[in-house]
């Protein structure tokens, strides 16, 4: 494979070629763009860039739920020099919150959506009081539904491999998002390092449903197939969060031979399969699915390998690796042949500094972990104490990197810089791990109290911040932390509440802070607990790994239960009093949730369902009631009730 000095030099590259990037919109709709015509359209849109005043060095904040158009704008701002800026479209006011916090923190930032996601933010800042600053976006907002059709090439712009490429912002963070600044060297290194690790070649067909604001989505299934040449096919996320079962017949349908999935796709699509058969699919071509971006679960692997086995998909194909946003992808790659390997350890010695001690898997204090390989090329891996002193292996420690591919650095964030990245190149990831005596990393856990759901990173003082928007709670009295269970594959998020009266005054809080944190972030939450204390470090610092080893070990059992009796609302099991659609809805949402009955006035977000609950469910109506309700609708309509008349309004 060629090795390239920018991103521009790559798409030039493949002017020529014979590549493609397929966009699926369904299972009978597929649209093709040739990588000729992405240069061509790139060119025509970075146009209308520099009409509008764009220029090198600018920074284009991109929103947008259209695959093609996203990848279009993004490499029209990278021929242009133009930074772009990726921004998940989100469906909650804290995703526009969050955009705002955004924008306000870039130097040079303007604004690439459509006409429909602007408005919602005009609508969220005349609900807030927040017109001012959107007032700001508005104007330096270029709006893609107006964009007219021509075929005027824009001026491209030639970087130097040190120039900035673009800034990813934290997939999951909902306060404080932090730009991990990438250059154009950063990215090229990288891609580089994962082809020939991967031995991808022109000839593979990769096909990715993970969301192009995310590393592994725009990043390794993006940049690095279009680097290869080979066909790739871009699935939207959404689509798989409805139609999962899609996944896998469009990868037998093209023959893929790479994917890739964290955990929770792979959960979910084992749940919407069920006890199907598998007579249709052929996966005997699919010779690698990476599996990261959260810490991964051995067992849902090996489950997963297990029942696709009548596929013809070799448990060779299970790829796990480890990597991040900071190292722009990836940092260790298992050899092509290994497949999933767990390493399983006591649970008792694994403190930092502890020297792992192995065990069987079957016994009692026994935790598994899937081996992640070795460092990619021009990458390398050490373990460190809290001090930074490097420790011996098959000791566990804080995981430190450094490369040509590991950023130089977050966006206009000095202090955090200064704390994670030594004079030497070294940086601090946060997470925990091991380097076995074969030198391959093992990843256990994270030091920053990290929470992982739906692939994303949550930080816990994000989630506090949003709790914190209800004006019953108080700062410094709300504590979230997430624990994971064993044999689970994701964190359950507990959120404590310093509260020293009864509990029945306790009630209305935890419905509050449940219904506010599913609205505003998307996620489930698992228990709401009063606490009398909240623990904390001589300096201040909150503990809330304590209170999340006193909630595994039993500590807050009885009030649990108490408040689980006080909390559970009678519902009616008497539906003869719902008029025909109440009923449906009330029955396609217990087919959903099945482990509980709803009532037609029940919160959806007081249940505590996550957002890609909540998608299933929005999934099931669309069937039912075809074109009448989009997603936003049930923010709207929050009860089966209020959501039964506005569809017999507009029906």
């Amino acid at each position: 494979m060629a090795e390239f000095n920018t991103l521009n030099e790559i798409l030039q590259a493949r002017r020529s070629s014979d590549g493609s990037i397929f966009f699926i919109e369904g299972k009978q709709d597929t649209r093709q763009l040739e990588y000729a015509q992405l240069y061509t359209n790139s060119l025509r849109l970075l146009f209308d860039l520099q009409e509008t005043g764009l220029r090198p060095g600018d920074q284009l904040t991109v929103l947008l739920r259209d695959n093609q158009r996203f990848v279009e704008v993004y490499w029209a701002c990278i021929l242009g020099g133009i930074v772009p800026v990726p921004v998940a479209v989100g469906i909650s006011d804290e995703h526009r919150a969050k955009l705002l916090r955004i924008f306000n923190k870039l130097e040079r930032p303007h604004l690439f959506t459509t006409q429909a996601d602007l408005d919602r933010l005009v609508d969220y800042g005349k609900r807030n009081d927040m017109m001012e600053s959107v007032n700001i976006v508005r104007q330096k907002t270029v709006i893609t539904d107006l964009l007219e059709a021509h075929e005027t090439p824009g001026v491209c712009h030639t970087p130097a491999p040190g120039d900035i490429a673009f800034i990813q912002f934290s997939s999951g963070s909902t306060s404080e998002p932090k730009g991990v600044v990438l250059t154009h060297a950063n990215i090229v290194t990288n891609i580089s390092a994962i082809n020939r690790a991967a031995a991808h070649r022109a000839e593979d067909v990769a096909l990715s449903w993970m969301p192009l604001t995310h590393d592994m989505g725009l990043i390794g299934f993006h940049l690095v197939m279009l680097a290869v040449g080979c066909d790739q096919y871009l699935m939207p996320t959404d689509l798989f969060s409805r139609r999962p079962l899609l996944w896998m017949q469009k990868a037998s349908e093209i023959r893929a031979t790479l994917s890739s999935s964290p955990n929770f796709g792979y959960k979910h699509y084992l749940k919407a399969l069920g006890d199907k058969p598998l007579d249709d699919i052929d996966l005997s071509k699919l010779r690698l699915i990476y599996n990261g971006a959260e810490p991964i679960s051995v067992d849902l692997c090996e489950e997963f390998l297990r029942r696709l086995a009548p596929t013809g998909l070799q448990p060779e194909a299970m790829f796990t690796v480890y990597g991040l946003a900071e190292a722009t992808l990836a940092v260790t790659f298992p050899s092509l042949d290994a497949g999933c390997r767990a390493v399983c350890l006591d649970r008792h010695a694994m403190r930092l500094g502890d020297e792992v001690v192995p065990v069987d898997r079957n016994h009692v204090d026994a935790v598994c972990f899937a081996r992640e390989g070795s460092p990619v090329q021009d990458m390398e891996v050490r373990i460190t104490d809290e001090s930074g002193s490097s420790l011996a292996r098959e000791h566990i420690g804080l995981i430190h990197i450094r490369g040509g591919s590991v950023t130089r650095g977050y966006y206009l964030e000095e202090e955090l810089n200064k704390l994670s990245l030594s004079e030497d190149g070294w940086l601090n990831t946060g997470d925990l791990g091991f380097l076995t005596t074969e030198g391959e990393l093992v990843v256990t856990g994270r030091a920053k109290d990290i929470l992982f759901a739906h692939g994303q990173n949550y930080y816990p003082h994000d989630i506090e911040a949003v709790a914190l928007q209800l004006p019953e709670l108080e700062l410094g009295k709300v504590v979230a932390t997430g624990i994971r269970r064993p044999g689970s594959d994701s964190d359950d998020l507990l959120v404590f509440i310093l509260f020293r009266a009864d509990l029945e005054s306790f009630i209305g809080i935890a419905r509050d802070v449940t219904h506010h944190i599913t609205e505003q972030a998307g996620l489930q939450v698992s228990h709401v607990i009063p606490v009398k204390r909240i623990p904390k470090t001589t300096s201040g610092k909150i503990q809330r790994g304590r209170l999340g080893d006193a909630f595994v070990e039993g500590e807050f059992d009885q009030v649990l239960s108490e408040l689980q009796g006080l909390l559970a609302s009678p519902v009616s099991t008497d539906d003869s009093s719902l008029d025909p659609i109440e009923g449906k809805l009330k029955q396609l949402c217990e087919d959903v949730i099945k482990d509980r009955q709803v009532g037609v006035e029940e919160n959806f977000f007081e249940l505590g369902i996550s957002s890609l609950t909540l998608t299933e469910i929005h999934q099931s109506i669309e069937l039912e009631y075809p074109g009448v309700v989009d997603i936003t609708d049930l923010f709207e309509h929050q009860t089966l009730r209020e959501l039964a008349e506005f569809i017999q309004q507009k029906t």
